[in-house]
């Protein structure tokens, strides 16, 4: 699930192909069956309407969860920069060795992170995850090292920007992680494939299915 909302235009495409086949599905029961009589038509417009008045309130849940999560990456991969730019600085308050060598591990690490948020495919970030943990392990030893052998406030100030640069990827990381479950995406689907089902059924005639599918699309737009 998590690979395939990775590709949004497939997504789309699947979705719009799936909910056009439902509703061709219920044209043509309409067809193979028999029409609706006049007298079930009311009967039949208050189970639709209720269907897709079910179905209205979940994609707006979606659609606002779905757009908080997208919010909240965002500012934890701002923090997550300006973590690692902070920490950059600071590194001038350790010793010369100390500080070009955060530098370069920074540096290293930075380019790390910059992987993580492009690239897609699993097995390489398997191998970004892991190089990310030696990379954090080497930093906080080499701060540490330093506060150990002598703690002052300055020393100290750099040690509390490491501790912020690796607590920022474990937020962004538990925000990545943070998606919508898989079983609402199917409640949802299932939802709209029968709202689809009724609109093909319930149509008066073939093309008419397809003029109502619009209308009902913008109604929840």
């Amino acid at each position: 699930m998590n690979n395939i909302v990775k590709f949004p235009l497939l997504v789309f495409a699947l979705s719009f192909a799936v909910l056009w086949l439902s509703t061709l599905v219920g044209d043509s029961r309409r067809k193979w069956l028999r029409p609706l009589e006049e007298e079930e038509r009311h009967d039949f417009g208050v189970i639709q309407a209720a269907t897709l008045t079910l179905l209205g309130p979940h994609y707006r849940i979606h659609l606002f969860d779905g757009r908080q999560q997208v919010d909240q990456r965002k500012n934890y991969e701002a923090a997550d920069a300006n973590a690692i730019g902070t920490e950059y600085v600071r590194a001038d308050m350790l010793s010369a060795a100390d500080a070009a060598r955060v530098r370069e591990l920074l540096k290293n690490y930075l380019d790390q992170r910059v992987r993580f948020y492009k690239t897609r495919d699993v097995g390489q970030l398997r191998q970004i995850d892991t190089y990310t943990a030696q990379l954090r392990n080497e930093l906080w030893s080499t701060v540490h090292a330093r506060a150990a052998a002598q703690l002052t406030p300055v020393v100290a100030l750099a040690v509390s920007g490491m501790n912020d640069v690796l607590n920022s990827q474990g937020y962004t990381q538990a925000a990545w992680w943070n998606r919508i479950p898989v079983a609402a995406w199917v409640l949802l689907a299932t939802i709209a494939i029968g709202c689809n089902l009724l609109i093909g059924y319930g149509a008066n005639r073939t093309c008419f299915w397809f003029c109502r599918l619009l209308f009902q699309s913008r109604s929840f737009s």
